[in-house]
């Protein structure tokens, strides 16, 4: 697939740190799985990772201090 943003690169499955700055803390999940460019580094996330993010980050806002570091594959 090409990449959407510089149109010329090609997205390659890869993996990524995931941050966030939500209410009350920074939110940080490392070796989240993606699709990133190869020519301009554009991260794009799929459909099912996108929703388990979006959940994880429901339940860390809850439970996180002013920091939190996540490892996805223990907690996805």
């Amino acid at each position: 697939m090409k990449c959407l943003s510089c149109k010329s690169g090609d997205m390659e499955a890869s993996v990524t740190i995931y941050f966030t700055d939500l209410k009350n803390c920074m939110i940080i999940i490392k070796n989240a799985p993606c699709y990133k460019c190869e020519q301009c580094g554009e991260v794009l996330f799929s459909a099912s990772v996108a929703e388990k993010l979006d959940v994880l980050m429901d339940k860390a806002e809850i439970l996180a201090s002013e920091l939190t570091i996540m490892e996805y594959d223990r907690i996805a």
